[in-house]
């Protein structure tokens, strides 16, 4: 009888947990494979994604996505303060930091990203901090029970996070930025600056365009921060958020390719330079690109399951859209595509109502017949109509700014009706309106239902209004009544091959 198959996953992120989650669910008794997670935390996966929850009130044990149970009952081993600190390629074996030995058929390295600290003289002292693990949140917790103002150094969407977490802790709070604009990556000057603005109302003084020199003894508080041109501000806490870096020293040091400025190389299935390591989520760099978000890094590990089991060749990962919405202290935030118009021959129509407080702009290509990107500050209710424009490279057969414009006379809005079956809707779990229309004849008729049997919302959350248009047209088109319902209706359930809903579109 030939022995399973063994498959390691080096990491239990948010990331390296969807791995195991692909894997496990398309495992049957004829597959033979055993998995192994070795957690480098003291802890098993946990929602990084809203981090910030837990100064709200939220506990570990909240934000946590698995526990010793559920993997015991998908058949995992698992162990946690499991730092790996060696591979051996030629064995296929890893080494952990206290000297346990693992074999391997297949390795994964969901090893993410670490926080990056520039160089600035001081930047160790006791309360210099990161904003990253439920670790990093306890140490900040404590810090600030003993401090009256707080500074994050970086401006982009981590930092003002991190910005808020400040806030609800009761400090008088500062974000300091390099670059001239809050949240450079996702959103253009003019939603920059709208951006600053709310951020200032709500009480975080935003200081941009400034280079930290050094970080000194404070005469009224702890630390005194020097900035270029002779500023300076102190402070008691300051909270490092200046952009991550790939974890990839296992790269590194056991010789896989790495990229010039970082990142483990991967090809369209997630291998490494050696056929039989795996790279996915913030670790692996794909097309000289690292793809920051948690949505990319679940298509990576659905992918790379499907490989490790199959040698499935049909599905590879081509890259991934990095639009994003979100809620920053009340802020609503929508970035689209090509939000800086950096395609050639793009066409931007920008709405800027500075009464209101709400910027918008469409990209569209040079003839405007296609979406290509966006930004919305300040009212993000066109976001899910703008991204199937582009996710779809629908035909605008309008003037683009009716799209924008609240005083258009007939704005084009998409209808759930017009929507392909398979037009994605949940980018971070893939789920597509085919297989929330097929949950929701299944017999799961609201949100939370929707949730469990196809895991739509429970990534980012930004589809949620999308998914709940899709329930209420699925009920309205079928006709669903309690009765046929009470037929029809199973308990979800998590799927395999043969469940109702087809399992290649699911998460």
């Amino acid at each position: 009888m030939n022995r399973k198959q063994r498959v390691v996953v080096v990491g239990n992120g948010m990331v390296g947990h969807h791995f195991v989650e692909q894997i496990t669910s398309l495992i049957n008794p004829n597959t033979g494979v055993e998995v192994t997670v070795l957690s480098g935390e003291e802890r098993l996966a946990y929602d990084r994604v809203h981090l910030s929850a837990f100064f709200a009130g939220k506990t570990a044990n909240d934000l946590a996505l698995t526990n010793e149970q559920i993997y015991a009952d998908w058949q995992v081993r698992f162990y946690t303060n499991a730092k790996v600190t060696d591979i051996n390629r030629l064995k296929q074996q890893v080494t952990t930091s206290e000297g346990a030995t693992f074999d391997y058929d297949k390795l994964v390295l969901a090893t993410g990203s670490f926080p990056f600290v520039p160089p600035i003289p001081g930047k160790d002292r006791e309360h210099c901090l990161v904003y990253r693990t439920i670790a990093d949140l306890n140490a900040i917790k404590h810090s600030a029970s003993s401090s009256k103002v707080g500074v994050v150094i970086g401006g982009g969407l981590l930092g003002l996070e991190a910005a808020n977490a400040l806030k609800q802790l009761g400090l008088e709070t500062h974000v300091v930025e390099f670059a001239p604009q809050l949240m450079g990556v996702q959103v253009d000057g003019g939603g920059g600056r709208l951006l600053k603005d709310k951020i200032t109302a709500l009480g975080v003084q935003v200081h941009t365009s400034m280079a930290t020199e050094a970080i000194v003894d404070g005469e009224h508080c702890r630390y005194k921060m020097c900035f270029k041109g002779g500023k300076t501000l102190e402070t008691d806490l300051i909270l490092f958020s200046a952009g991550i870096r790939p974890y990839d020293n296992l790269a590194r040091e056991f010789d896989l390719a790495v990229g010039e400025r970082g990142g483990i190389v991967i090809n369209n299935y997630c291998q490494t330079s050696d056929q039989n390591i795996y790279a996915i989520g913030e670790c692996a760099l794909w097309g000289n690109f690292i793809f920051g978000l948690v949505a990319p890094g679940y298509a990576m590990a659905k992918i790379a399951a499907k490989h490790i089991l199959f040698n499935n060749t049909d599905d590879a990962f081509n890259g991934a859209d990095m639009s994003t919405k979100l809620k920053l202290m009340g802020v609503e935030v929508g970035s689209i595509g090509d939000a800086h118009a950096r395609t050639q021959g793009a066409r931007s129509y920008v709405f800027d109502d500075q009464l209101s407080g709400v910027y918008k702009k469409i990209v569209t290509n040079q003839a405007g017949t296609q979406v290509i990107g966006a930004v919305l500050v300040g009212d993000t209710s066109d976001y899910d109509n703008l991204l199937q424009y582009h996710l779809h490279d629908l035909a605008l057969n309008i003037a683009p700014e009716s799209l924008i414009l609240p005083l258009a006379p007939t704005p084009d809005t998409i209808s759930i009706a017009e929507l392909a079956a398979d037009a994605l809707i949940c980018s971070c779990h893939q789920v597509t309106k085919h297989t929330i229309e097929q949950a929701v004849l299944a017999g799961a008729t609201d949100l939370v239902g929707v949730q469990t049997v196809t895991k739509a919302c429970t990534g980012c959350g930004s589809c949620e209004s999308r998914v709940n248009c899709i329930i209420e047209h699925s009920l309205t088109e079928h006709s669903l009544t309690e009765h046929s319902l009470a037929i029809t209706q199973a308990e979800p359930k998590r799927l395999s091959d043969d469940a109702l809903i087809p399992v290649t579109e699911l998460a």
